[in-house]
Order: structure tokens, then sequence, then C-alpha cells
């Protein structure tokens, strides 16, 4: 008897307590007050995050671990774009779909850092949904950035504290500038150095090569040195004319073959004073500071 009268008062008490909130303003139905939860959608990049893993050319949700890129990392998604093609699997190395997507984080890229990202030590690489995500309806591309060691052969991946948005926009430590080519007559490496100390190379831009093979011949390379000679004389404020060779050599710098095939066609640009050192940048240095050399 004591048992039932119990579970009668806490029913009572329940249903007064109950009879209370619905005179602050609810209604007594505990199931409509709540807002819908959203729906479940294919699952997609976010833009402006970072990863502490190195990147790799395809993406699943199981791998997926964003972190702020105020903390150690070594890749940044600068944009997420999306295919529009209807096809059975992800677009391959050397597609029409693939160098549209990379053109397109390229220019997404750039302006994300405030300039060219290829006059930093920066490489840009697109990531892409797996097989069985895409057959599952994933249409995404990923446009990731990283921080090298160098743009040379022996790069390595920096793993840096801090977002590479506008990191190109001035003066910064990542930009590529005066070099030095430890007199090798091939230039097989480049060493970045302060301009203030004597050098003999400078990076002076960026030449965007057109379609086409990836170069290996001799005449296949022609191109490219008349493409970066007119980018050398721009930069340093003299003619583009027959006399530029006996003012400056030329160092060309193109992406690898497997860059080449995706899409990339910026090559990077240096001078190179074969007969002399000098103490400063020659930026904006006009004939005075690139004479005709004698001899």
């Amino acid at each position: 008897m004591r048992g039932a009268m119990r579970v009668l008062i806490a029913a009572l008490v329940v249903g007064a307590a109950l009879t209370g909130c619905a005179t602050d303003g609810l209604d007594g139905d505990l199931t409509d007050d709540w807002p819908a939860l959203p729906q479940a959608g294919p699952f997609t990049p976010a833009v402006g995050v970072c990863q502490v893993a190195d990147f790799t050319p395809t993406v699943t949700l199981d791998g997926y671990d964003p972190v702020g890129c105020d903390l150690p990392h070594r890749v940044e998604t600068v944009h997420v774009g999306a295919f529009t093609v209807d096809r059975s699997a992800p677009p391959a190395v050397g597609s029409v779909e693939l160098r549209t997507a990379f053109a397109d984080c390229d220019t997404r890229a750039s302006g994300y850092v405030g300039d060219n990202w290829r006059a930093g030590r920066l490489r840009l690489a697109v990531a892409l949904p797996t097989g069985p995500g895409w057959t599952t309806g994933l249409r995404w591309y990923r446009c990731d950035l990283t921080e090298l060691t160098t743009v040379e052969t022996a790069a390595q991946v920096v793993t840096r504290t801090g977002s590479l948005r506008d990191a190109l926009k001035g003066p910064s430590a990542l930009r590529l500038g005066c070099q030095r080519t430890g007199g090798d007559l091939r230039v097989q490496k480049l060493t970045p150095i302060d301009c203030g100390t004597s050098h003999d190379a400078e990076f002076v831009g960026v030449w965007p090569a057109p379609e086409g093979p990836y170069p290996t011949k001799n005449a296949d390379w022609v191109p490219l040195y008349a493409g970066c000679n007119s980018i050398l004389a721009r930069y340093v404020g003299v003619p583009d004319d027959a006399m530029l060779r006996f003012r400056s050599g030329v160092v060309v710098r193109p992406p690898g073959s497997g860059r080449w095939a995706v899409g990339d066609r910026g090559v990077r640009c240096y001078l190179w004073l074969s007969d002399r050192t000098v103490t400063a940048s020659l930026k904006g240095a006009g004939e005075a500071g690139l004479p005709v050399r004698t001899k």
C-alpha cells in the first residue's frame, strides 16, 4: 500500500512540474520545441583549415583531421572547388579535368597568399576524393599549400605555425629573393641569401608557359629562356633585346614533369651574373645596375 502511494505522489509531482513549465510559455508538448537536426550531407573538406599530416593526393573521411592554422601543421587548404564532369572515377593525371582544377587552384592560391604563390617557398597540390568516395557522389577537389625549405630539388616540408593567408602581400621570409650559385656554371643549385650579402643571382618572377609537352630537347627549352629573359628585363628595367644576354645570364626552373602533367606551367626565372657579384637587389636598377658586359 505504501509503495502504491509513493508512485501516486510521484506522478502528481511530475504532473504539477509539467503544468508549471507550460505556464512559462511552453505548451506541454516536449517534442515540438526542438530545432530539427540538419540532414546528413556528403563529406566536403573545409577551407582555411590546416592538416598536421603531410599532403596526400586522396582524402578519406576517416583520415580527415583538420586543425586551426595557429597550431603546428604541414598543409593548409586554401580553396575547395567542384568538378562538374560526369564520369565513373576521379580524373586521372594528365586529364583535362584535373588540369582545369589545377588552374583554378593556381588562381585561388595566389589570391589567398597575395601574390603568385611561386614567388615564395611554397608548393601547391590538388587533392581528390578516393575512388569509393567518388562512386558515392563526391565531386570536390581541394587546393592545398605547403611551405618548403627550398624550391630546389632538395626541398623538405616545413612544419609551420600560422596561416599563409596574405603571406606574400608584402616583405616576407617566405619570398624568393637574392641567391648564390656557388660558382657552378651549370647552376645546379640556388641558395637563398640576404640581398645585402655578396650574391650572383636573384629571383625575378614567373613566366607562364603555354600548353605543350614537357621540355626535354634543346629546342623545347628555347621558349622558356626567351620567356624568362622578358621577365628579367621587366624586373630590372632594361631593354628586352638582343643585348640582354650581354647584361645577364638567366636561370630557368620549370616545374617537374609530374607537376607539368597535372597542369603546372609556372616557370621560375632568375637573373644570373656569371662574371661578378653584387650586394643589393637589382629590381628596378635599370641599365646602370645591369650594364652591357664588355668582356
